[in-house]
């Protein structure tokens, strides 16, 4: 048997239900003020025993002026799309090989996932191992700007200068 309503239905006809006064049992002052309000005075037990971490700040954002999104494009998407990218003129077909400018498309890395059946002339400003790999062992080559190393290159002067 259900016991949900059985005061409600018990004291159908009188004002209060058994509280007393009207004002008793109703609105938001019976229950402290609405959700977490209070929290920090009379619902103080409550919180700092099951919410611990509720007030307070953790962690940090970086300023927005330090965050930069790297623009990638994988070697493999260059060699599947090859016909397309040469009918819209981003790939320049060569005798040789074919000469494609990543930084005038405005991609920043170029990176290794996929296969590479060309032979290609990359400029790009950033490069990883993996993908420098793959297109010299396709008799390729990729030109970074001065100053710049691929991926790989920078992680091996890294445990360098730590042995």
């Amino acid at each position: 048997m259900a016991h949900k309503h059985r005061k409600t239905r018990k004291m159908r006809g009188t004002r209060t239900h058994g509280y007393g006064n009207t004002q008793k049992h109703r609105g938001a002052g019976s229950r402290g003020g609405r959700g977490m309000a209070g929290s920090k005075k009379h619902k103080w037990t409550y919180v700092s025993k099951y919410l611990p971490n509720y007030f307070g700040r953790s962690g940090f954002k970086r300023p927005k002026a330090q965050v930069k999104e790297t623009k990638a494009i994988n070697i493999g998407y260059i060699d599947e799309n090859f016909d397309r990218l040469v009918e819209s003129g981003l790939i320049k077909k060569g005798k040789d090989s074919n000469s494609i400018n990543l930084t005038e498309q405005g991609f920043d890395k170029l990176l290794g996932a996929g296969k590479v059946s060309r032979k290609y002339s990359i400029t790009v400003s950033q490069c990883s191992g993996k993908a420098k790999e793959k297109v010299e062992s396709a008799q390729g080559q990729v030109i970074l700007p001065e100053g710049a190393k691929s991926s790989e290159e920078s992680e091996g002067a890294a445990e360098a200068q730590e042995k």
